[in-house]
């Protein structure tokens, strides 16, 4: 794939010829206010402690290929979500459900768009090794068992702070507890499914999952741009641009390429790479750009911030403030169990931990601010949980280094995900229309 800028520009002014009546409106030429190249701007860099933006701000050809991507939706999904007024909403869904279960020939009729969507999350890329996808895998089962359930919805609302990449999520309703408690169940049965054996081969369950979530998002840039006065272009560019979309992706990596470096390292190990490799081919089948995956530690670190660093930074309470408090206060699990209330007892305490943590460099007083106060209980409880959690994870780890337990615990694995999944309930990955609130983009 041609990723030199000029292609990429290409593409994005594209979209205008391609879907008019969405993207005919839009100034290519002109960065939206979101974009914040200039020296003295707050940038979303500002969050991250010790990182110096200037550093972020000296390579023209990686910066030009981010201002572009700012602008670039899916043009694939796009494309296909644009025929919801004529196939109708539950159509459009039916027959993507069911290219991904039977093929796309299996449609009868399958339009054209459909093709190309489908045609081109299973054209494989240059680079992927499915046996390092599996073996990434085999790994973040353990986590994905064990830690993720309790760090979710911590990871889930640090997405809120900004308002130039909040706003899609304000505007579909999320600021409701209803909708804002599907959002985080749909994510992590995203990444719960697809770190199943075998999900992210053509007609696994994973693959199917990125078709969804690439229907979804799509569904939000058509809904929110076919509707006069719901977006501003001006201020916030293209609705959930592909750039925002490689945090939730990449998140996992960003995280290890960062540790990787702290050591002095410039290599990832094979198991590392596995993991890199894993949430690669995830973010492709949603419709990242392959430049912006990058495979080693400084890279990932380098594209991630240069992102960071150009994203102006503007905390709105009605829009950050509104989701975050609906995301904390949402009810995630119906089991009314003893064990079911205890374990939503901790993980809300977890989550509120982790979030502070992870991403407010442990500033109390400001997540306090934002509608995330933490509590000495709050505390007490991620210690104990954090270490009951790590012990087991230990326990996971050895068995999988011996022969005669590694199928046995992986097993074990498998099941505790699944029983998680089920759990969370049947995904939808939709977005209903009906519940967009335009008045926050005024």
């Amino acid at each position: 794939m041609n990723n030199d800028v000029s292609a990429i520009a290409h593409r994005v002014r594209g979209q205008a010829e391609a879907l008019p009546d969405l993207f005919g409106r839009f100034d290519f030429d002109r960065a939206p206010e979101r974009w914040a190249p200039e020296a003295e701007a707050v940038s979303e860099l500002g969050r991250v402690r010790g990182a110096k933006r200037a550093a972020y701000l000296e390579d023209p050809e990686l910066l030009a290929r981010i201002r572009e991507y700012t602008m670039l939706g899916d043009r694939t999904g796009d494309a296909y979500a644009a025929l919801m007024p004529r196939y109708g909403f539950q159509r459009t869904v039916a027959m993507l459900v069911e290219a991904c279960d039977s093929g796309v020939e299996a449609v009868e009729d399958a339009p054209a768009e459909l093709v190309a969507l489908i045609r081109e999350m299973e054209q494989r890329p240059a680079w992927l090794d499915m046996d390092l996808v599996e073996e990434g895998a085999a790994y973040e089962r353990n986590a994905t068992a064990n830690l993720s359930p309790f760090l979710i919805r911590g990871a889930f609302i640090a997405t809120f702070l900004n308002k130039y990449s909040a706003l899609p999520m304000a505007l579909t309703g999320t600021l409701g507890h209803a909708t804002a408690a599907r959002r985080v169940k749909e994510t992590a049965t995203f990444f719960a499914t697809t770190a199943l054996p075998g999900a992210l081969e053509r007609f696994g369950p994973g693959f199917k999952a990125a078709a969804m979530v690439r229907l979804m998002h799509a569904m939000v840039r058509v809904n929110v741009l076919s509707r006069p006065g719901m977006w501003d272009a001006k201020t916030y560019g293209v609705p959930i641009p592909q750039l925002d979309q490689m945090p939730a992706g990449l998140i996992p990596v960003y995280f290890l390429a960062q540790e990787v470096m702290a050591k002095g390292r410039t290599r990832f190990t094979r198991l590392e790479r596995a993991r890199v490799e894993l949430a690669r081919y995830r973010c492709y089948l949603l419709g990242l750009p392959e430049d912006l995956l990058a495979d080693t530690p400084q890279e990932i670190v380098r594209i991630w911030r240069t992102r960071s660093a150009t994203l102006r930074y503007e905390y709105d309470d009605r829009i950050c403030g509104g989701l975050l408090r609906a995301t904390m206060e949402a009810e995630l699990s119906a089991d009314l169990s003893p064990k079911g209330r205890i374990k939503r007892r901790l993980e809300r305490s977890v989550s509120r931990v982790f979030f502070v943590k992870a991403f407010l460099s442990g500033d109390e007083e400001r997540a306090a601010e934002v509608g995330v106060p933490v509590s000495r209980r709050d505390h007490l409880i991620y210690g104990a949980t954090m270490l009951a959690v790590a012990g087991r994870m230990a326990a996971y780890r050895a068995a999988s280094r011996l022969p005669g337990l590694r199928r046995l615990a992986d097993r074990r694995l498998v099941r505790r995900i699944e029983r998680q999944l089920a759990g969370y309930g049947r995904a939808e990955f939709t977005s209903d229309s009906a519940r967009y609130r335009p008045a926050i983009a005024s």
